[in-house]
């Protein structure tokens, strides 16, 4: 794939590389016997939930980044057919299994890495280089982050700053629950379990990168971080831009996250769900 500057690439030629190898030691009431981009939302992994958010945006090529209990992340993609369709199987021969009218809608293309139990997020990066073939662009995420981030205009901002790197910037979510006060009648007029603050800005996970950007900043350091030394370059030198939303984003890193998440699909509140069904 070839991108004349200043035109948008399309995004169905943009690999999206997810990052799946940790542990989830934080989630560890849902994530102990699974790896935590499995972990469900309305039964559904989460990690499917973030596919077809760039899904709905045009993207279809997927490189999962494994580590932590990746047979599992393997399994379950190999048998997404048989959840869902009808089949026959002869079971006295070796004929493969015939699927009657399939159902499955996701047309991806997923290459399944392995990239190691303790790598680093750079390192992680750096060894699924070859499976990006000829891309210049390459967006990337984790496993544990949802939101409903306009990942076209992300991409065409991209491409418009020249820059070789862009990160999805959103405003952090306070841990503490935020009250309004009336003082002179001593009486709370409002109260927000978790407010959003409008200030500042905090990586939301969804990036954009040159894929010039993975051969210079990274290096064959297995413990390599990419929220480190990678992107603390990139910033110094101008080459990182931010594209800001303002819309919902949510980490899924603790077990009360999972939980939220899942009461609001079942509410019918899920402001991620920018696919059709």
């Amino acid at each position: 794939m070839t991108t004349i500057e200043g035109t948008t690439p399309n995004p169905a030629d943009i690999p999206v590389v997810i990052l799946c190898g940790g542990m989830g030691t934080r989630l560890r009431e849902a994530s102990e016997k699974l790896p935590k981009p499995l972990v469900d939302i309305g039964g559904k992994p989460i990690l499917w939930h973030i596919m077809k958010t760039y899904e709905a945006h045009g993207f279809r090529r997927f490189i999962l980044c494994l580590g932590y209990k990746s047979e599992l992340i393997k399994r379950h993609f190999l048998e997404m057919r048989e959840q869902v369709n009808d089949f026959t199987l002869h079971l006295g021969s070796q004929q493969a299994p015939v699927f009657h009218d399939e159902t499955l809608e996701e047309n991806w293309e997923v290459t399944f890495a392995e990239t190691g139990l303790e790598t680093g997020t750079g390192g992680r990066i750096r060894r699924i280089r070859k499976y990006l073939g000829d891309a210049p662009t390459f967006a990337l995420t984790y496993g544990d982050g949802i939101g409903d981030v306009n990942l076209s205009a992300q991409l065409q901002q991209h491409v418009e700053s020249g820059r070789l790197a862009t990160v999805t910037g959103v405003h952090p979510t306070s841990r503490f629950g935020e009250v309004h006060v009336d003082e002179a009648a001593k009486q709370v007029v409002e109260f927000n379990e978790k407010p959003t603050l409008a200030t500042g800005w905090v990586s939301g996970g969804f990036f954009l990168f040159q894929r010039e950007f993975a051969d210079r900043y990274l290096d064959d350091e297995p413990g390599l971080l990419l929220e480190q030394a990678p992107l603390q370059r990139v910033a110094r030198d101008g080459q990182l831009g931010i594209f800001a939303h303002e819309g919902f984003w949510a980490g899924m890193d603790t077990f009360r996250d999972w939980t939220d998440l899942n009461k609001r699909w079942d509410s019918g509140d899920a402001p991620w769900k920018v696919w059709k069904d």
